[in-house]
């Protein structure tokens, strides 16, 4: 569904991500991890054309889509959470949901079912969202692309814990049927092995592990050694 071909790029002259190369299989939920500044937001950017490409290619269901633009990207499945959320301060719940809806199973009553605390914000402005309700709204405008792929960047940031719960049920509810691959960095671990089958782990920019998540839990002392993360 997803595929990177030695993918190498940053900001500027200055190279974050270098030769990283990853499938994602249809239907299939694959965590980035790693310390913080090794490039796991870099190479969502990327993907997503928000940041420079220096050489290698980004495959979308069998399509090279390495110079397209943002929008055409989106257009073919691709959709995208930022980590900063990035909702329009100045348009109620319900204006966002009217600008990003296209045709698809994904409409207004499907995201407020998923996340029912929207119904009754729908004419509350961006600003006036909790933090939770921003990252559930970035989520829901992001799923009424009606994308195949959907790229997430640390959803649970700055989340407190029963809100965390309800994004976690909330994603797994949207792999439920297949239907959507996700591609998910996230640095609380015990999240990111609940969601994935599968992960990879980056460091200076590089993949420098892979595997199957349940393969990992299995040895979960591991992970603050080769990922400098602190006991987990």
């Amino acid at each position: 569904m997803l595929e990177l071909r030695e993918l190498t790029g940053g900001w500027g002259p200055t190279t974050i991500v270098e030769s990283v190369s990853m499938t994602l299989l249809p239907g299939q939920t694959l965590t980035i991890i790693g310390r913080n500044g090794v490039g796991k937001s870099t190479l969502l950017e990327l993907i997503v054309n928000r940041a420079r490409r220096f050489s290698g290619s980004i495959w979308l269901d069998d399509q090279d889509i390495s110079t397209l633009s943002t929008h055409r990207r989106a257009r073919l499945g691709l959709g995208y959470v930022p980590q900063q959320r990035e909702v329009f301060a100045s348009l109620t719940v319900r204006e966002h949901i009217a600008i990003a809806q296209r045709p698809g199973r994904w409409n207004r009553d499907v995201v407020i079912d998923l996340f029912p605390s929207l119904a009754a914000r729908l004419d509350s402005r961006g600003n006036q969202l909790s933090g939770g309700e921003q990252q559930m709204l970035a989520i829901a405008r992001a799923l009424l692309g009606n994308p195949r792929v959907l790229l997430m960047d640390e959803p649970s940031e700055g989340l407190a814990p029963v809100v965390v719960e309800q994004l976690v049920h909330a994603v797994r509810s949207l792999t439920a049927d297949n239907s959507i691959s996700i591609l998910l960095v996230e640095q609380r671990i015990e999240v990111a092995l609940d969601l994935a089958e599968r992960y990879i782990v980056m460091d200076r920019g590089r993949v420098v592990r892979d595997g199957a998540t349940a393969d990992l839990r299995e040895r979960k002392d591991e992970l603050p050694g080769f990922m400098g993360l602190g006991q987990v």
